[in-house]
Formats: C-alpha cells, sequence, structure tokens
C-alpha cells in the first residue's frame, strides 16, 4: 500500500452529483472516472499493488467507506472516498472460491482503521514488508485489517511481493554501482506513468538502506 494523492474530480462527476436523487450506480461516465482513478493511483490496486486497468474488467471502484444504505449512502459519490482496486481474486462473470478473496473483495462493507488518502497520516510509516514477502505493522488494529479484512498476507500476494524484491536484488548484484537514492524515483511515484506492480516492497527496502547509510 501507498499514499494516493487524490487529483481533481471529473468534471462530469461534479455535475452529476447536482442532480436530485444522484447515485452512483447511477453516474453514467464510470468509464471516465476508471481513467482517473488509475491514472493517479499510478495503475495500481490501491491495496495489494497489483496491476488494474481502465476498464470494467480491469478493475473495480472501491468505496472506502461503503455506500451501502444502513453505512456511509451519503459518501456514494465523495470523490475522496472513491479508490480504485483489483478484483480480489474473483473473476468478472465467474463462480470463485472465496478463500483466495482479498483487497475490496473480501473487504465488502467492512470499515478501515486508516485511509489511503489522508496525506497528514501516510500509511508508509506504519507498514513493513519481511523477507518472505509479508506486510507487517506495529498498530494491532492495522495489522488486523491487513491479514482480516483485505487479506494482504495471502500465500500468492506475499510470494509476489518477494519475487519482485528478489528481483531487484539480483539485477544489482550484476549492475554498475549502486545508488539507492537515485533508484529510488524509479519505484516511488516521484516520475510520471505507471509504477511497477508490488513497487513499494522495493520503495521500502530502498529508504532502509538510505536510512542506514545516513
Amino acid at each position: 500500500m501507498r499514499t494516493i494523492q487524490k487529483e481533481k474530480e471529473p468534471d462530469s462527476l461534479i455535475e452529476y452529483r447536482k442532480k436530485p436523487g444522484a447515485y452512483f450506480d447511477g453516474y453514467p461516465n464510470k468509464e471516465e472516472l476508471r481513467v482517473q482513478l488509475a491514472r493517479e493511483q499510478r495503475g495500481l490496486c490501491c491495496y495489494c499493488q497489483s496491476r488494474i486497468r481502465p476498464t470494467g474488467d480491469g478493475m473495480k471502484i472501491e468505496h472506502w467507506q461503503s455506500k451501502s444504505p444502513d453505512k456511509y449512502p451519503q459518501r456514494q459519490l465523495d470523490y475522496t472516498n472513491l479508490l480504485g482496486a483489483c478484483y480480489g481474486g474473483e473473476k468478472p462473470g465467474t463462480k470463485n472460491s472465496q478463500d483466495n478473496f482479498h483487497c475490496d473483495t473480501h473487504k465488502g462493507e467492512s470499515d478501515l482503521c486508516f485511509c489511503l488518502t489522508d496525506n497528514a497520516h501516510p500509511i508508509e510509516p506504519q507498514i513493513h514488508f519481511l523477507g518472505d514477502g509479508a506486510i507487517q505493522s506495529g498498530n494491532p488494529d492495522i495489522q488486523k485489517d491487513i491479514d482480516n479484512v483485505l487479506k494482504l498476507n495471502l500465500g500468492h500476494l506475499q510470494e509476489n511481493r518477494k519475487a519482485v524484491l528478489k528481483a531487484f536484488q539480483q539485477r544489482l548484484m550484476t549492475g554498475k554501482k549502486f545508488d539507492a537514492a537515485k533508484e529510488l524515483p524509479n519505484w516511488d511515484g516521484s516520475r510520471d506513468g505507471d509504477l511497477e506492480p508490488f513497487s513499494q516492497v522495493v520503495v521500502y527496502y530502498l529508504t532502509k538502506k538510505l536510512r542506514r547509510a545516513s
């Protein structure tokens, strides 16, 4: 996970919200919304950091606070509440095993104790990546959300993060002299364009190296 810098919301969402009785499922410009969400998240799922694409079968539009009538229906068209998420183990149009559900697909209407768009309280200092690809937090509430609500420590997600870090480390061993400060912008979103899937594990690794060197 990484803190998301929200951009200006689409004009079509602003105009639609002014209509009497406006509700999320009736919003007709979801394609435009997907494009913007995917762009500001650098092509990555807001939770697991797998690749998302701005199409109906390439990503979900996630409500951080559920738009359910008995939860937060007043936030269903609030752009700060909207994120782009992967399908979380659920293939659209098919029946899937819930044992492998993660991200929004497993979260459902549950609340999270952290918000990925809260720049005053970024998520990065709260999480650590272990050598086996697991995500760990010193905050027990955040750990509970990671493990039980979002299921981000499912085996295949851990393996994906571990593989990305291992490939990066192997490249370092065969490359020229390594400069962590120059390498970091390739992974942390400082430069334009999509990020590599699961890039935050490399950001954590590089940041830790820089901290030790200082």
